[in-house]
């Protein structure tokens, strides 16, 4: 049954549809990964086997009697911990929420029990959703970090511990584990998913984000957990019906794309700027090497003054009640949000509209822009989740963004390549992603 796991996700709903699959028995399939990786790599905070099965069970009687099925019927998708649930605990990395639930779901976990999909348990987070990190180790290699800060999301979909999972992204907590990781990680263009009864770091940064082994995958995903949602006022009107055809269909005529090797291209080590080089050589009549723009520089200024002062309005309470059991990371980052001033808020908030106004008009030549993930393959050691360099702006500017497991890096770690698109354009954006993912497996085979 192991070749159910190079399946994609919607074929393996249809299965459970036609009754060739029972939910039971993929479920089992993953626990089975779990049983052999888990005590290694210490992806997951909240994980009961005997519920799962149950729920599957529940799913499989539920398809037996005929009733109406969703989209995801008898799937199991894993939730970072920042996703509050009433039946499990949802405890945000930090040992404040040890063993608390919320009194409802969030808004996603409620459309996924409506798709029909199972909520396998939650996975590991750096404290709350910043940077002091889990206990969660790299697959690839136990030695490194998995990226942060939705950890564990990356990580199970990596060793097959789940189909699908969501994690989420202020600076780069979606797009930096997926290339540690070596899965596709996908923020979508802020304000297409609800962060109701997600944990709140920043209300002009936070976007939640989805895992799986394919852009089809997260597709899938995000297509059923766009929604607007009235009490996210952050959310559009969206319509996500066709985004897994259209990714499928993928682009008209062959897409063109600029290059940032951006001002941090130094801090890459050379085996993974050589792959680099590699790949846009090999797509060297649809890339173009470009300079970033020069305001790139005020975006991270500006992002971080946002995050800090977030930071430290959410967390406040946390901060004056029990400030020593919070990391020196979150300490830092929430007294120098307390030092900012109103209008050190207001001119970064400000520039985030400005901004985005210059930069769109390169998607009216260009179907993507692409650059690294981060500064190469996964840091060694377990005390840092990496940089978020090459992440912060695309947050900042709230444009989708992708990582594609595409490269290898030093001791043939997986590294990944960042594509992102033009805000609300999602549905190409996705067909996009998808032709760069099957042309470069026609070059590396």
């Amino acid at each position: 049954m192991s070749n159910l796991f190079s399946l994609p996700v919607h074929q393996l709903a249809e299965k459970i549809r036609k009754s060739e699959l029972t939910s039971t028995e993929l479920c089992k399939n993953y626990i089975n990964q779990i049983n052999k990786f888990e005590k290694d790599v210490k992806a997951w905070v909240h994980f009961d086997e005997k519920l799962l099965l149950e729920k599957a069970d529940e799913a499989d009687k539920h398809r037996k009697s005929g009733k109406p099925m969703g989209p995801l019927h008898g799937i199991p998708v894993a939730l970072k911990d920042i996703i509050g649930t009433y039946d499990m605990p949802t405890e945000c990395g930090t040992v404040l929420r040890k063993g608390k639930t919320q009194s409802q779901n969030a808004e996603i976990v409620d459309i996924l029990k409506s798709a029909g999909a199972i909520i396998m348990g939650k996975t590991a987070t750096s404290e709350l959703a910043f940077l002091a990190p889990p206990a969660t180790r790299n697959p690839h290699d136990y030695s490194r970090t998995p990226g942060g800060s939705s950890s564990g999301s990356a990580a199970v979909i990596a060793t097959h511990m789940a189909p699908l999972s969501i994690g989420s992204q202020t600076g780069g907590s979606v797009i930096r584990p997926a290339s540690y990781c070596g899965v596709v990680g996908y923020k979508p263009s802020y304000g297409l998913i609800s962060r109701n009864g997600v944990l709140r770091t920043s209300y002009n940064l936070d976007h939640v984000g989805v895992f799986g082994k394919t852009v089809e995958d997260v597709a899938l995903l995000a297509k059923i957990l766009i929604k607007k949602d009235q009490y996210d006022e952050a959310t559009i009107h969206y319509s996500s019906e066709f985004m897994l055809e259209e990714c499928i269909k993928g682009p008209l005529f062959e897409p063109k794309f600029i290059f940032y090797k951006t001002d941090s291209w130094k801090k890459i080590d050379k085996k993974s700027r050589d792959s680099f080089e590699y790949f846009i050589k090999s797509f060297k009549k649809n890339i173009e090497v470009f300079d970033t723009p020069s305001y790139f520089k005020d975006i991270d200024k500006f992002h971080r003054v946002i995050h800090e002062c977030d930071l430290a309005n959410n967390f406040q309470m946390y901060y004056k009640k029990s400030k020593n059991k919070l990391s020196k990371e979150m300490q830092t980052a929430i007294f120098k949000g307390m030092k900012h001033t109103a209008k050190e808020y207001l001119d970064a908030v400000d520039f985030m509209k400005r901004s985005y106004e210059s930069y769109k008009e390169v998607f009216e030549d260009y179907h993507g822009v692409l650059c690294p993930c981060s500064t190469g393959v996964a840091d060694k050691g377990l005390k840092s989740t990496g940089s978020a360099d090459f992440n912060r702006v695309w947050s900042y500017m709230h444009t989708p963004a992708i990582s594609l497991p595409l490269l290898q890096g030093e001791n043939n770690l997986p590294l990944g390549v960042q594509l992102i698109g033009d805000k609300y354009d999602d549905h190409r954006f996705l067909g996009v992603a998808r032709w760069l993912e099957q042309k470069s497996k026609d070059y590396n085979e």
